[in-house]
């Protein structure tokens, strides 16, 4: 059987688009309080003292993600130059799995457990990374 966990977390950011039509509202600069859900995943028989990964686990690896995101222009970060949702939550999922590199043996875990981000820009727009299928 499969169990997963989720941890919410937030951060604000300004952006803009660059990618857009001429005169789109989302071409000038503007900020958003961005909602991120992630999602960590295992079979019951991967639990590791009855868990899938310590919450509070999770909070440490965001805390290095959230110290790169809140209250920055995100078009200056490597990777988000064009910092549509649909850009960021893969990128937010590539940060969080490569932990899978960490020396740190919870860090591992959480970047190995790791199965969905979802980005919240609005209280009306979400994109989710990797989507179901």
């Amino acid at each position: 059987m499969r169990i997963e966990i989720t941890k919410h977390f937030r951060f604000e950011a300004a952006h803009r688009l660059p990618k857009v039509a001429k005169g789109h509202k989302c071409g000038r600069m503007h900020g958003h309080s961005y909602k991120v859900t992630l999602v960590l995943g295992c079979d019951e028989a991967d639990l590791l003292d009855g868990m899938v990964v310590d919450y509070a686990d999770i909070a440490r690896a965001w805390k290095r993600l959230h110290a790169c995101l809140d209250h920055r222009t995100l078009n200056k970060i490597e990777g988000l130059e064009n910092p549509t949702t649909e850009v960021l939550a893969p990128w937010i999922f590539d940060q969080l799995r490569s932990l899978i590199l960490d020396d740190e043996p919870a860090m591992k875990r959480v970047g190995s457990m790791l199965t969905r981000v979802t980005v919240k820009e609005s209280t009306t727009t979400t994109c989710t990374y990797p989507a179901r299928s």
